[in-house]
Order: structure tokens, then sequence, then C-alpha cells
């Protein structure tokens, strides 16, 4: 047996290997979170970290030796999530909760005021089984349920920690269709196969020392909507405002999965794009999550980063300005090819060919997504009356870029708003409305874009950086 010293933070731990055994499989099994959105494939190198003075790969590095090892510092923060923030803490408060593929995302509640009183995110530490829900459906498949239900468990008690909670009090929680089963443990493999049928759809309410969570009385779910579109799609189109003048909103999610919606207030139809990790920058060399240090904004070849600092690499926003700009500057041509190996966007933040290949894959099934929902149901770009941008830091959001970049229409580009975290804002519209959901939300229709002819010729027309 070997001795794997490991430094976090401030915190050393102590752990013994066999020989021959994974450092990525000792790490996780004893509890610490490894970020491998390709699933330990040994192609992402997100799991980076420093073995005895030495740049290693966690998924690749194979012990025959004591070690040290020096994790990477964990982003949770206090998120920009949209929430309006209360200037005081309440006496009756609840939990909302937005378990996302990527991130997760926690607020402490006054159920009257509809006001948060501390957000929190952190990166879900079911990455370590890859970046995406097919990923995670597959791992079910073949592993069970148990250890991303508790991966996920452990996340949401170490976000609970932080805020202190002298007293158990409900959670009301939403997450697509597979991230709700995992969290319920519930076995999802029934998603991964067609015909893709989930074991529940309806709200779910347990109680919290059921699930293992520490200081949560109950847990309350919101209703999922099918088995690509979850209570998240549930809670955004209840935040989201209705349109007027019979014109239509539309709610777009730019997460591992793009969920999109179009409604008013009597029709909704939803779908789910397979957008890639792209918008989450697992699939980005640079990429991260709109935390402190990724780079939100690039305009006029001067970067903008979260909280001010350096810069440690990109999220979504920051993305799509870098493609646009690249685009403006002519390094980057209509068909995406980039005239340089790597583009520098700070010290050791960069942009490559790769990823400009996976932006163009991201943006082609956003865009044809729309183009299938408008199409069925024979309205125009023009009836949309307010475009809803959700995902991490949608404040950056540019629709100038989004447009350059064939991500929307040109008829967006003086519609967007941003709307934070619509899953989690929806949630806390939830709970100030006693549970009450808008009636059109009970006949929302999904489209299945995997058999719609459309979406297929759109995604490969819509490849390009041509303006349209």
């Amino acid at each position: 047996m070997y001795k794997i010293r490991i430094f976090d933070r401030n915190k050393i731990t102590v752990l013994t290997a066999e020989k021959g055994a994974r450092l990525s499989d000792v790490l996780s099994n004893g509890g610490f979170f490894v970020d491998m959105p390709c699933g330990g494939n040994g192609k992402c190198e997100k799991c980076t970290l420093t073995v005895n003075g030495k740049k290693e790969r966690a998924c690749r590095h194979i012990i025959n030796t004591d070690i040290t090892v020096i994790l990477p510092e964990q982003n949770t923060s206090v998120s920009d999530s949209g929430c309006i923030h209360a200037s005081k803490k309440p006496e009756n408060m609840c939990l909302a909760l937005d378990i996302g593929t990527t991130t997760l995302a926690l607020a402490l509640v006054s159920p009257e005021s509809g006001e948060a009183v501390r957000t929190l995110v952190c990166a879900n530490s079911q990455r370590t089984a890859g970046a995406d829900i097919m990923a995670r459906i597959e791992y079910c498949r073949k592993s069970g349920v148990e250890k991303l239900q508790a991966a996920v468990i452990n996340d949401i008690n170490r976000l609970t920690g932080l805020l202190n909670l002298k007293v158990p009090m409900p959670l009301y929680v939403a997450g697509n269709t597979t991230m709700l089963h995992i969290f319920f443990g519930i076995d999802c493999s029934s998603l991964g196969t067609a015909p893709y049928t989930p074991v529940f759809l309806e709200p779910k309410t347990v109680s919290g020392e059921s699930l293992g969570l520490k200081g949560v009385s109950r847990v309350l779910s919101l209703p999922c909507i099918s088995a690509f579109a979850g209570a998240d799609i549930t809670a955004g189109l209840s935040y989201a405002a209705l349109p007027e003048n019979k014109k239509f909103n539309l709610l777009v999610d730019l997460g591992t999965n793009a969920e999109i919606a179009l409604f008013n207030n009597s029709y909704a139809l939803c779908t789910s794009a397979a957008a890639g990790p792209c918008f989450e920058g697992a699939s980005i060399c640079c990429g991260m999550s709109a935390v402190e240090g990724a780079v939100y904004s690039y305009r006029d070849g001067r970067a903008r980063v979260i909280g001010g600092g350096t810069a440690k690499g990109i999220c979504a926003t920051g993305l799509i300005d870098i493609a646009a700009f690249l685009l403006e500057k002519g390094i980057v041509d209509e068909s995406g090819y980039m005239q340089c190996e790597k583009y520098e966007i700070d010290r050791d933040v960069y942009i490559t060919q790769g990823d400009i290949r996976q932006y163009q894959l991201a943006k082609s099934a956003v865009f044809s997504a729309i183009c299938v929902l408008v199409d069925r149901s024979v309205a125009r770009f023009d009836d949309i009356e307010t475009v809803y941008v959700s995902g991490g830091f949608s404040e950056g959001f540019n629709a100038e870029s989004a447009v350059k970049t064939g991500l929307f229409p040109n008829e967006f580009t003086n519609k967007t708003l941003p709307a934070g975290n619509s899953s989690l804002n929806g949630v806390i519209k939830y709970i100030r409305e006693d549970g009450k959901l808008p009636e059109f939300i009970e006949k929302t229709k999904y489209a299945d874009l995997s058999a719609d002819p459309l979406f297929s010729t759109a995604f490969i027309k819509n490849m390009s950086f041509r303006q349209k």
C-alpha cells in the first residue's frame, strides 16, 4: 500500500492506495472532487493537478509509489444568479436549489418576500462520470445510481454547511429529469434508450433525512414536462414574463443541454438541443463555469473577468464574444477555419481551433432548435417579443455577438433580456406563490428534435458563420 498525501487548500489528508490504482479513482473514493468531463478518457485535461511537483492528469496517473498531491482550488462562490437579495435576514426561511448538470445553485430564501438572503454555487461532483447527461445515464446503467446520488448529496451538504443553518428547513428543488432521478436515487437508465421513458415526472415530497441531507426537514421537487424537459424548464417558464399583444416569448437556457421554450399565455412548446458541454466550458481548452476568474466578456480585444482579478478561463458569454471578435478581425473565417494554432486572450488563457469547432456545433444546435420551434408553432421570428437568456452569468450576454456568430437570428438583436439562473429564480417564485404554477405550463408540449428532418437539415446549414 502506498501513501497519498493530499493538500486541499489549508487541509492535509492522507489516503492509501494499492499499486496500479488510478489516482482519480483514489481521490473520488476518498471524497475529493475530480473534474473529469470526458469521463476519465484522458481527453479534456480538466483533471490536471500537481503530483510530486509536476502537472499530471489524475485520470492517467497510475500509482506505483508514495505521492504528494496538490488539488486545484474548488469553485464554491457567491453567485450572481439574478435573484433579488434581501437587505436583512428574515426569521422564516427555506431553501431553493437548482441541480444543473455542471453546477449546483442553492439559495436561502424568504418565502414571503421572494428574496434570497444568500446564494451559493458549486461544481456538480457528478462530473467525474462525464460532462453530459448521456454520460451520467450510461454510468448509472453500468454502475448503479448510488455513487452519483451520494456525490450530489455531498455537494448539497457542503453548501448548506456554509450557510450555518440553525434549524432544519424545507428544500424546494428543480433540475432536468435525469438530475432529479439521480437526486432521489432512482435508476435513470430508461432515459438512455428509446423510447426514453422516465420513471416519474410528477412532483415529489420526501424527508431530508431519507436522502441523507443535513439541515433539511423535507424536500419538494417541481414537476417535469418530459424525459428531456425537466423541472428546470417548468421553473424557468414560471419565472419568465408572458408576452403582450398575442405575441410569443422565448426562453433559452444555455447549459450542457440547451433547453428552449417558445410560449405565450395559452401555449408552450419546448425542446432540448444537444449543445454538448461547450457552454459550461467542459469541451473548451480553457473553458470553465461562470465563477470568479472566468472571462465573461471580450470587447475590442479586452477581456473582462468575473471578480475583476486574473483570468483563469473562459465561460459561455466570454466564448460567444471571443468568437464574434475573431470573426470580425478575420482570424476565423465563415467556415470556422482559424488562421493560427491558438489565440491568446490573457496569460495562459487562449482559444484554439478545436474550441471554435465546438462552438460551431453548439451554436448550430441552439439556432436550429429555435428554427424548429418557430416552424412548429407557425410563428415567425418577428412574432417573438422577448428572448430570455438563462445560464451562467447571463448578465454578460451580448446579443450582437450571438447574432454575429449565428447563435441567434438577426431579429433577436434588440430583444434579449438576461434571466440569470431562470431555474433557481423560478423555484424561488414557486416558493413565494405557495406552490402555484401558471396554467399554461400544464399544456406544454415537447418537440423531439431527433425525429425532426427540419432540425437535421438546419443543423448542417447553420454550422458555418455565414450570416443568414
